[in-house]
């Protein structure tokens, strides 16, 4: 199946997608550690079936050293023992602001409060951004069918800078 549009290839796309790509770099120069911003957007990805992005943040986690096993557990994080109660409480959010439609309270207050308890208020706007644009990409290449596979890590620095 090939991909149905090539965003970067429409003047108005690309114009648009300049400005998604700023919000990105400004989530990515913000206090949140890159394997967190790496592990959230992994865990929205495998959520919303984003092949593309599945790829690329698995690789990118990869590529920076993250252990295999952490990788490989983001999609059952709360039925694993290697990440931290910091990254669960932003796991958890990801997840919760991925899954709106499917609970009345969105994010719960509980892990608001998780939240709260582990990060400040500069990387808790950076965290509700993430999770925003995380999910606005995964729709993105989900509608115009990007396929995953080819994604080679430190793509995403090299457009950034």
């Amino acid at each position: 199946m090939e991909p149905r549009f090539d965003l970067n290839a429409n003047e108005l796309g690309a114009r648009i997608g300049k400005r998604f790509a700023n919000t990105s770099l400004a989530i990515m120069q913000s206090p949140l550690p890159k394997s967190l911003v790496e592990l959230v957007e992994l865990r929205a990805s495998q959520i919303n079936g984003c092949g593309y992005c599945v790829d690329a943040h698995a690789k990118e986690l990869a590529a920076a050293g993250e252990p295999a096993v952490r990788i490989n557990l983001v999609a059952a994080w709360r039925e694993s023992t290697v990440f931290t109660e910091a990254e669960q409480a932003a796991l958890a959010l990801a997840e919760e602001g991925t899954r709106l439609a499917d609970a009345a309270t969105g994010v719960s207050d509980e892990t608001w409060a998780l939240v709260r308890e582990h990060y400040g208020d500069d990387e808790i706007a950076a965290l509700l951004y993430l999770v925003a644009m995380i999910n606005a990409a995964n729709r993105l290449l989900v509608i115009t069918r990007t396929k995953g596979g080819s994604y080679r890590a430190g793509t995403f620095d090299t457009v950034a800078n």
